[in-house]
């Protein structure tokens, strides 16, 4: 399959497809960190990622902000003292695209090379 993280998002449609449960099934296992949460009925990847301040969650969501803004697939950020959770889906098609797991991939990066 290659690396997920190496790939780049590609323009998405209103008609583009959702991520069939075998490509789910595919794709997961290539992010362990991640969990698959419905959110009003949407289907989005979500993951929580610990620091040792707050300083250093707002830094890592600015990262992941300036990498969003790369690659035109933007996601929900919430920063707190000690953490940050990203959450990533597709609003077009309301729920994951491959594009949702590219951007996890390359959050996964961003974390470890934030060396929290």
């Amino acid at each position: 399959m290659g690396s997920l993280g190496q790939e780049k998002c590609v323009a998405c449609r209103a008609d583009a497809p959702k991520v069939s449960e075998q490509e789910l099934a595919e794709l997961l296992p290539h992010l362990p960190h991640w969990r698959v949460v419905d959110r009003e009925g949407v289907p989005r990847l979500e993951r929580t990622v610990r620091f040792r301040n707050f300083a250093s969650a707002l830094d890592f969501a600015l990262r992941v902000g300036r990498a969003a803004e790369e690659e035109g697939h933007h996601p929900l950020l919430t920063v707190e003292w000690g953490k940050c959770t990203v959450v990533w889906w597709t609003h077009k098609i309301r729920g994951l695209h491959r594009n949702d797991f590219i951007m996890a991939a390359k959050t996964d990066r961003l974390y470890a090379e934030a060396g929290a």
